[in-house]
């Protein structure tokens, strides 16, 4: 007995030696990155006089002189945030599209998509998104960590003393500090065999999770190491307020399905202690196999690497310029306004102009015989200085693709035609779309991983709330069962290439040609709902037109006409309902489904509708 236990210590002492060992080789591996992070914080909250010394360190330089100008002028903050409100509107429309064109299936994909819809609107998906988009646009890349929380959803009773949930999906926007891949030239996610997360977690967060105590120590948040304030040469190291006391180091590594661990590995360990080991615990990859519960998002790819590439990288040089030439520029106005003063050796008391200098009014004294204190002539600002910041401000134009009407929505040619403006912002857009494209990327494969959690965990029957087309809350009953697709498709385009503005401009276009009116020039009721609803008055149609409620009976009617036959209200308005139930039979794949019981009531549904108008149109005759 003592041999077997004796054995298991060695385990786990063999287990927490190689995941540290490896955690601190990889940490060590990934530094030139984490140092380029840091110095792009820096730059954006506007601390711009540091840079990376040979030591690898981030220092602040000290002035050549004290009377040196430092002021910085922040061009790269505004630049980012211009980006990011592109970018807010980066938030597509999805839904799964069905395994095949059976009825079932079908249906199946209809609850996917409302499950889809309910988790994302709980969780705060939107949120999540904006604060990954954050990281990924200061530091090149953020990543996405897709869980089953045990913990959460609803209460369903108590075991043993121990209160009992259902579960639900939880997604963290995590930062690229806190990941570590076995190679840094993996292009994706995909080539990458295993990987590690480690992030420093206070202790009593390890001991309520694992039930294990381990000591905790001050712990670097970003570096995660102990904070080193050293001095070289004419460098001071930059101080920072990052040191979290009483944390602890959590390195989770999580390894790919191979020949010796078919369904992958993970390992937890923090404290010299380790804390997990076992299988991959989600079904998340294609076709139910085990996969990394991590979504990669970046702003622009770099080439044979993993992490990308953050435009702040290629601002920072600029920056810098920038700030040198507005700094001696300033300098040299002072030196004009304030002017320099020659005074004769020893005719004067130096101490008293030094600290007074020459103010109007003011009486000087000198010795005779000496020459009296005079301003040297300093002549005009170099028209050199203003031609180096204008081709440094296009060049900040030219490198972040943002212009001055995006960035400080203002026009400096007053001249400058509509066409012209639209050209400019659309080329704005354009330089974003490759980002946007790769956040509607992130956002599809969480979809995918959403729905595969539930399909794994979701075993018993539950009932979740969304919102349906006609803004109404349904309700809507599901199991693992009832997901038989994870098959995402957007049903929105890239929404850079076209602003809300534009598409009520195209819509009124479209109003004034005529292409949304029926063959006798007019608009249908349903048509002026969706028009209103575009333009930004929803609510109003909602609350001032009473087809807009037939039109909403009916597409609950679609949907209750599944289960059973409906008898036709006697305040319906007919043609609104035949029009309605109409377009939900016409949008059916007819030659898959063929003449099934869902039809055939719809049908019968709209016969009795057309009775009563009949019977309406002969009574008026």
């Amino acid at each position: 007995m003592a041999k077997k236990t004796t054995e298991k210590d060695n385990f786990k002492e063999n287990i927490v030696k190689a995941v540290t060992e490896d955690f601190l080789k990889r940490r060590e591996e990934r530094a030139s990155f984490d140092h380029q992070w840091k110095l792009n914080l820096n730059y954006v909250a506007g601390n711009q006089y540091c840079e990376i010394s040979p030591r690898g360190e981030i220092v602040e330089q000290e002035k050549y002189y004290g009377w040196q100008s430092r002021s910085v002028f922040n061009h790269i903050s505004p630049i980012i945030d211009t980006r990011l409100a592109k970018l807010s509107r980066v938030r597509p429309a999805m839904s799964v599209r069905a395994s095949s064109g059976e009825d079932g299936d079908l249906k199946t994909a209809i609850v996917a998509t409302d499950l889809l819809t309910s988790t994302s609107h709980r969780i705060g998906l939107d949120k999540i998104i904006s604060t990954a988009t954050e990281w990924s646009e200061v530091l090149g890349t953020a990543f996405y960590k897709v869980l089953w929380n045990e913990k959460s959803g609803k209460l369903l009773g108590e075991t043993e003393g121990e209160k009992v949930f259902e579960g639900d999906v939880s997604v963290t926007a995590i930062s690229p500090f806190e990941i570590f891949p076995d190679s840094l030239f993996a292009g994706d996610l995909s080539k990458v065999q295993s990987l590690i997360h480690a992030r420093a977690v206070p202790v009593y967060e390890i001991n309520e999770k694992y039930g294990v105590n381990v000591e905790g120590e001050e712990i670097d948040a970003f570096t995660l190491n102990k904070e080193q304030v050293t001095k070289n040469g004419g460098y001071k190291a930059k101080k920072t307020s990052t040191v979290l006391k009483d944390h602890v180091i959590l390195i989770e590594r999580y390894e790919r399905p191979s020949k010796d661990y078919p369904n992958g590995r993970y390992i937890a360990v923090a404290g010299n202690e380790l804390l997990a080991y076992g299988e991959l615990p989600y079904e998340n990859g294609v076709d139910g196999r085990r996969d990394f519960p991590f979504v990669r998002q970046i702003s622009t790819a770099q080439v044979g690497c993993f992490f990308g590439v953050s435009l702040v990288e290629r601002l920072i040089p600029l920056q810098r310029a920038y700030n040198a030439v507005k700094n001696r520029k300033y300098e040299f106005l002072n030196r004009v306004s304030m002017g320099v003063i020659n005074v004769e050796d020893g005719s004067i008391d130096t101490d008293e102009l030094i600290d007074d200098g020459l103010s109007p009014g003011k009486v000087i004294v000198y010795r005779q015989g000496s020459r009296p204190p005079q301003m040297m002539p300093s002549g005009s600002v170099p028209l050199d200085f203003t031609y180096e910041e204008e081709r440094l401000t296009n060049e900040f134009v030219s490198i972040s693709g943002i212009s001055e009407v995006s960035r400080s929505s203002s026009v400096s040619e007053s001249s400058m035609s509509g066409v012209a403006l639209e050209l400019l912002i659309e080329q704005d857009e354009t330089r974003l779309s490759v980002t946007a494209e790769a956040i509607r990327s992130a956002v599809k494969e969480i979809a995918k991983q959403i729905i595969r959690l539930f399909k794994q965990f979701a075993v018993s029957t539950r009932i979740m709330r969304s919102v349906g087309e006609g803004k109404d809350v349904k309700l809507f009953y599901f199991n693992a069962s009832d997901l038989s697709s994870d098959d995402i498709v957007f049903d929105t385009e890239n929404e850079l290439t076209q602003t809300p503005a534009q598409k009520k401009t195209a819509v009124l276009e479209m109003l004034s040609s005529g292409l949304l009116a029926d063959e006798n020039g007019k608009l249908s009721s349903r048509t002026k709902l969706k028009v209103l609803e575009i333009l930004g008055y929803g609510s109003l149609a909602n609350a001032g037109d009473i087809n807009s409620l037939h039109v909403g009976k009916a597409e609950k009617e679609n949907i209750e006409l599944e289960h059973a036959d409906l008898e036709v209200g006697e305040l319906d308005d007919h043609a609104l309902h035949v029009e309605e139930h109409l377009r939900k039979l016409l949008s059916m794949d007819n030659e898959k489904l063929g003449e099934n019981e869902y039809k055939k009531r719809i049908k019968a549904h709209v016969q009795k509708h057309n009775e009563l108008i009949l019977k309406s149109a002969l009574a008026n005759v």
